[in-house]
């Protein structure tokens, strides 16, 4: 099974489409038994600019104390991973939808493999 690169797994974190050759580790991602610990992980890479960009602004604009902004951000994504994480199931039919697989194809796999499709 091929694993893409760090730029193209970066890309992919964006919601680009990978070439074909990694058709499998797709499936993997979206259906191993640590899916969505890799989709929180995901989610939180994703987040990383936003947060640090608006770190930068509220220290340097704000008088607010750099404890107060840390706590605010990590609250944020707190609940920014809350809320996209209801979500995982379907979000990960998306993905996979992206690259070729049949709506369902994740869920199916997550069930044969005795999950229930959603929490490990």
């Amino acid at each position: 099974m091929d694993r893409p690169g760090p730029i193209l797994w970066v890309r992919y974190v964006y919601g680009r489409r990978l070439p074909d050759r990694y058709r499998e580790w797709v499936l993997y991602d979206a259906t191993s038994r640590t899916w969505l610990l890799r989709f929180a992980l995901r989610i939180c890479f994703e987040a990383l600019p936003w947060l640090a960009i608006a770190f930068v602004l509220l220290v340097t604009l704000t008088p607010l104390p750099v404890p107060a902004v840390l706590g605010a951000l990590m609250l944020s994504l707190f609940l920014g991973l809350f809320f996209t994480m209801t979500s995982a199931d379907e979000l990960a039919e998306v993905r996979l939808g992206k690259h070729g697989f049949p709506r369902g194809t994740g869920k199916a796999a997550r069930a044969a493999r005795g999950g229930s499709g959603g929490w490990p």
